[in-house]
């Protein structure tokens, strides 16, 4: 599949190994700098660069960081910026460059939302990605469009694990091919896609109609003999969705020896180190377009001598907008620029979606719904995509424009209630618990703890399954297991009428007939400026409620 380079490509001259040692800005690692092969100036370099879970947003915005303990927020990102960056990484490697998107692109954001994830496609041709992987939310607008979007793509698309399943010719096919080979630099690499196989019970199941997903045990095992036995390849990736929990479970099983990195997404994990599995590394370069991810491979007379990996900022301060994709971002959001623009209302503390038991946004997005519906609890599902939004310094505050409630609701789900038993709600506050932090890493759906208002919860994350809720107090009352509780949650296409919010067998189900949009706005105009923070609805007695990732004890720490 891959096209073979001339003999010179990517070679590291002694000049340029020398220009790396005196600091010159050429992309390398340190590392990479000391590596004797590049030293010897008879190298070549492969680079591989890697986005993932971008989440449609197309401007320069604010992002999280966690310096000496406390959060900071810095501008990173824009599209424009993007490939700005891009471009200049490539540059330093021409021909021996693969650029890489991980899945969770065309969704997230107002455009992709309003046009079902078309205007987005120009964006990442323009940018020129060599490989692309789908995403668990590529299904978001049904499978029709998830192809027509997927196979607009300019460049290779690959995942193993993704089939059709319908009544035609195409029923039991794979509907993008499993794996994908580059020749360049003297040697080869293979690459073998997966998303995630939870992806019908995480997203709403009408999405994932006609698809079937699996695990990747059932041909991963196959494809690495074939790329390493029969097509000879040098060095195996897996290009992954499902969820650094996952990943590093599958770094750790058996069937996936012979694969040197997995190049990772979906939790929008920052690995500045990759971690060390059984048989392979895992990676994940966070979310947003605020990050990409550096490969270096030094190869010499057709061997691999060396590899490093870094995780760069995209900053805007850094790299200058690239005014061919800054027309062509105004052009997408052009017809829609007026009613995204909107401002609907301002909030005097960060919108932050980050941490993993509690959250501010969601803390507004459910009080929101109790103010509207008064139940006993609101619920809002655990996401983690949209960027923060900061207040201004000087002001004080930050506008809550329609674009970025399009952000933090991507689906404009209409709002449902329902009746359950203290009971039911115990079991399911459990079964959500067991989502986000399983022991075992295959049963993780990869989003965070559920939010919600009206509820306090504690809980114990290292308990076993069924056992972690430790007490829930509802309106300040401790659960009674026999009384009758309302709710109000998000419907989700595809669910029987009796389940909301992942919640089985309600009584008296009941739409509402207004969307959440509708509701944070109405919200909005009434209570405008906003100032949501962390209150201790959701406790752990084993993490701190600013805990920033499920997967504790491998020694990564986001930041």
């Amino acid at each position: 599949m891959g096209l073979a380079l001339g003999a010179g490509a990517g070679l590291i001259s002694p000049l340029a190994a020398s220009a790396l040692n005196n600091g010159n800005a050429t992309g390398l690692s340190k590392e990479m700098m000391n590596s004797l092969a590049v030293k010897g100036g008879k190298a070549n370099r492969i680079t591989l660069l890697h986005t993932a879970d971008i989440h449609a947003q197309l401007l320069t915005h604010d992002e999280f960081f966690i310096e000496n303990g406390k959060p900071v927020y810095k501008k990173r990102g824009g599209f424009a910026t993007l490939k700005t960056m891009v471009n200049e990484l490539r540059l330093q490697n021409p021909e021996n460059t693969l650029v890489i998107d991980g899945g969770d692109c065309f969704q997230g954001g107002g455009v992709a939302a309003l046009t079902e994830g078309k205007a987005i496609i120009p964006l990442m041709n323009n940018i020129g990605y060599d490989l692309m992987l789908p995403g668990n939310w590529e299904v978001v607008y049904g499978k029709e469009m998830m192809m027509k979007d997927m196979f607009a793509y300019h460049g290779p698309k690959v995942c193993a694990n993704m089939f059709h399943k319908t009544n035609d010719a195409f029923n039991g096919d794979l509907i993008f091919p499993p794996y994908f080979i580059k020749y360049f630099a003297g040697i080869k690499i293979g690459f073998i896609g997966y998303n995630d196989p939870l992806t019908p019970k995480r997203q709403s199941p009408a999405y994932s109609d006609g698809i079937q997903f699996t695990q990747p045990e059932i041909n991963v095992t196959k494809y690495i003999k074939l790329l390493r036995e029969y097509e000879r390849c040098d060095m195996v990736f897996l290009l992954t969705h499902m969820g650094l929990a996952q990943q590093v479970g599958l770094a750790n099983s058996d069937f996936v020896k012979g694969v040197d990195y997995i190049i990772g997404a979906d939790t929008h994990e920052r690995i500045r180190t990759p971690i060390e599995g059984k048989h392979a590394k895992v990676t994940e370069s966070g979310a947003f377009g605020s990050f990409v991810a550096k490969f270096d491979i030094v190869v010499e007379d057709g061997v691999i001598k060396d590899h490093t990996y870094q995780l760069l900022d995209v900053d805007p301060e850094q790299y200058k907008e690239d005014e061919e994709m800054k027309a062509l971002v105004k052009s997408a959001r052009e017809p829609f620029r007026q009613e995204l623009d909107r401002v609907i209302g301002k909030t005097k503390t960060p919108l932050v979606r980050y941490y993993v038991i509690e959250t501010p946004m969601d803390n507004f997005i459910t009080d929101a719904i109790m103010w509207k519906y008064q139940p006993d609890i609101a619920l809002s599902n655990g996401f983690r995509f949209c960027p923060p939004l900061v207040p201004d310094s000087k002001t004080g505050v930050a506008d809550i424009t329609m674009d970025f409630l399009w952000s933090m609701l991507p689906v404009d789900s209409e709002a449902k209630q329902g009746v359950i038993t203290g009971k039911q709600l115990w079991d399911w506050m459990e079964k959500e618990l067991q989502n986000a932090f399983a022991k075992d890493p295959t049963k993780r759906f990869g989003g965070w703890v559920v939010r919600f208002s009206g509820m306090e919860v504690n809980f114990t994350i290292g308990n076993e399954v069924g056992k972690r809720v430790n007490s829930i107090k509802v309106k300040g009352k401790s659960v009674d297991f026999t009384e009758r509780y309302t709710f109000v949650a998000c419907e989700r296409e595809g669910d029987p009428d009796t389940t909301i919010c992942r919640v089985e067998e309600v009584s008296e189900p009941t739409r509402l007939g207004s969307t959440l949009h509708k509701v944070v706005q109405e919200y909005l105009a009434k209570v405008s400026p906003i100032s949501p923070k962390l209150e201790g609805r959701a406790t752990a007695t084993d993490a701190p409620n600013t805990l920033l990732t499920q997967l504790m004890g491998v020694g990564y720490e986001f930041r």
